[in-house]
């Protein structure tokens, strides 16, 4: 988030509760209400009831009951990424909040502003400091399950607390490093009666860049200069943290002043259009062949908003870049330290949100136009020209279809305003390797960093409801859409008009890869023959009363693909698919980023190599 205030934050400071008595749970939902909050994805339960029922009173509220809580709040995470607002997921105590769980996890990690309320027992059959496992029917200490993967979450036994831990929840959501908020709210506080003026409020303080502000002296300026001074192979790589720091605009005048080469983390995927001159696409353990080479022969990188996770860098971390100079801006301080002790050495390490910190390079022309060798420019086109994703093998596969053909295609017919969400895994992969954003494409959502199965599914419901003028694409594979299948009853009793591609490998490919590498090929639990089951998708999405689409090989790929598309109404899409892993290049486990397999020739790796040092480690 921009450490300007956020608008939410501001509003609920504008909250003027009323002066008569009211019900705590018609409180929490004019509340929310008066935050402009107008969906909750929910799941009903003995302790959530009365705020159901009081947010079923609100006319701007529209309540989304899902088949399960993992769906609410992977709903809510997706929903907040695609309306800029908060999402907010209800559940029950115990077994429903636990369920809350993952989706939670694809919140955090990704820092998305998510409200997470939760039942929980009447207050006087909590478990306490008792010795006893659990004193109330389905009792779960759920403040400490959460607390590990929240920025805040708290448990209101005490009615006269609601408003101060309301409004202190959408303050730590969209203050900082945004993420989700948990709030556990007793049932007989949800049922109790109070005059709501005379309560507690809470007040954070403003969060500022004051630290970054005092260091920013002469020599840290004498620092950049002499640094770019050096430069001539330079190249920007912008992460979520522009998006979520409110820094786009600046980000693209930063790149359109410097004339500087850019690259996109997957986070950042749909920032800008990939047939912008200067794009130089996107690297890391599973990205293609270009992006990797790219980045490797850099003489010196500029990271804006991206943690540098081992799935960018590889495992390997030393052997990331290492005859670039470092440039790295982050909010958080601890994505910041944890470099200190790393083999990565970052040469000029800032901590600052992405949109101050951009405005103070251009006000304060820190970053001037670079002296670019002739060469870079032509090197990374060719690159990218090269290594491209899809062969002509890959489009004359006699067989079922080919993934990369798939995306090819999927790129040509795509409709115009279209919010894809991906899953994860192979899906996620061949999806970030193929598709290019352009125009057509509004947003490519997935939980970039936990990455659970599943999410997809859910996450295309969030994506809809947020956006319902928009074309939502959900790519899943057979095993993330067997997760929350049950989902297909929300989306036919909500009349949603998802497109869902099954990509259906008949297994969990990425696995069978692993298991290909380490473990012989024994492909246990990942396959039919490993004990796997492989079942009717038609007949399952029948059963729910989602039409089907069946395509069985690449030939009857554009025409069936153009048919489901241009469908009204929801329409499962089955793309039958080898058994197997079919994901290249890969990364190899120690091996650096530019050396994915299958391997290219020494003559091919030299020719794209060409900038690197004789006395460099990536020679060796």
């Amino acid at each position: 988030m921009s450490t300007e205030t956020n608008e939410l934050i501001l509003k609920s400071q504008y909250y003027k509760p009323a002066s008569t008595l009211t019900k705590v749970s018609d409180l929490i939902a004019d509340y929310l209400s008066f935050l402009g909050v107008s969906d909750a994805f929910v799941l009903t339960g003995g302790c959530v009831v009365h705020i159901l029922d009081s947010l079923d009173k609100k006319l701007d509220i529209n309540v989304i009951p899902v088949q399960h809580e993992q769906s609410a709040s992977m709903a809510a995470d997706s929903y907040s990424r695609v309306k800029k607002h908060l999402g907010l997921a209800i559940a029950t105590s115990g077994p429903g909040a636990t369920n809350l769980l993952t989706g939670v996890c694809c919140s955090y990690y990704d820092s998305v502003p998510t409200l997470i309320l939760t039942g929980q027992v009447d207050s006087d059959q909590l478990r306490r400091n008792s010795n006893s496992r659990q004193i109330g029917f389905q009792e779960t200490d759920v403040v400490s399950i959460f607390s590990s993967v929240t920025k805040s979450a708290v448990l209101v036994d005490d009615p006269k607390l609601i408003l101060f831990e309301l409004d202190k929840a959408i303050w730590n959501c969209f203050s900082g490093r945004m993420g989700p908020c948990l709030i556990d709210i007793c049932d007989d506080v949800q049922r109790a009666e109070l005059i709501p003026d005379t309560l507690k409020r809470f007040r954070g303080k403003p969060v500022s860049n004051i630290e970054f502000a005092e260091k920013k002296s002469s020599s840290i300026i004498e620092k950049f200069h002499e640094l770019t001074r050096l430069s001539s192979r330079p190249l920007l790589v912008f992460g979520a943290g522009v998006r979520n720091g409110n820094a786009i605009n600046a980000a693209s005048e930063l790149i359109q002043e410097l004339n500087v080469p850019f690259m996109l983390t997957w986070g950042a995927f749909d920032l800008f259009s990939h047939s912008h001159p200067l794009f130089a696409g996107n690297f890391g353990v599973t990205a293609g062949r270009a992006g990797n080479f790219i980045v490797q022969n850099a003489d010196l990188i500029i990271f804006i908003g991206t943690r540098l996770d081992t799935h960018e860098i590889g495992n390997n971390r030393k052997l990331f870049a290492p005859d670039a100079r470092k440039i790295f801006i982050d909010i958080d301080p601890s994505e910041v330290e944890k470099f200190n002790n790393s083999d990565l050495f970052i040469d000029l390490p800032i901590i600052a949100d992405s949109k101050y910190f951009i405005e103070w390079v251009r006000s304060n022309k820190v970053l001037q136009r670079m002296n670019i060798e002739p060469g870079w420019l032509l090197f990374i086109k060719e690159a990218i020209s090269t290594f491209t994703p899809c062969s002509e093998i890959d489009r004359q596969q006699p067989i079922q279809v080919n993934p990369y053909f798939f995306m090819e295609i999927l790129n040509e017919l795509i409709h115009p305003n279209t919010i894809i969400i991906t899953d994860c895994g192979s899906n996620l992969i061949w999806t970030m390797q193929g598709i290019k954003v352009g125009p057509k494409i509004k947003r490519i959502i997935s939980a970039w960093n936990h990455s659970p199965m599943g999410y997809a599914l859910p996450a295309a419901i969030g994506a809809l409801v947020a956006a319902p003028d928009s074309n939502v694409v959900c790519i899943t594979g057979d095993g993330g859409f067997q997760i929350n299948v049950q989902e297909a009853a929300t989306i036919e009793r909500m009349g949603l008009p998802l497109k869902i591609f099954i990509l259906n490998n008949h297994g969990h490919g990425i696995i069978q890869g692993t298991q290909d590498q380490w473990l012989n090929g024994n492909h246990v639990a990942s396959n039919f023959a490993g004990g796997l089951p492989d079942p009717d998708y038609k007949e399952i999405c029948k059963a729910y009363g989602i039409p089907t689409v069946e395509i069985s090989n690449n030939s009857e790929l554009k025409e069936k693909m153009s048919m489901a598309l241009n469908r009204q109404g929801a329409t499962a899409i089955i793309v039958d698919m080898k058994n197997g892993s079919q994901i290249y290049p890969k990364l190899l486990a120690g091996r650096p980023i530019h050396e994915p397999s299958p391997l290219l020739s020494k003559i091919e790796l030299k020719k794209f190599m060409r900038f690197i040092p004789e006395n460099s480690d990536l020679r060796k």
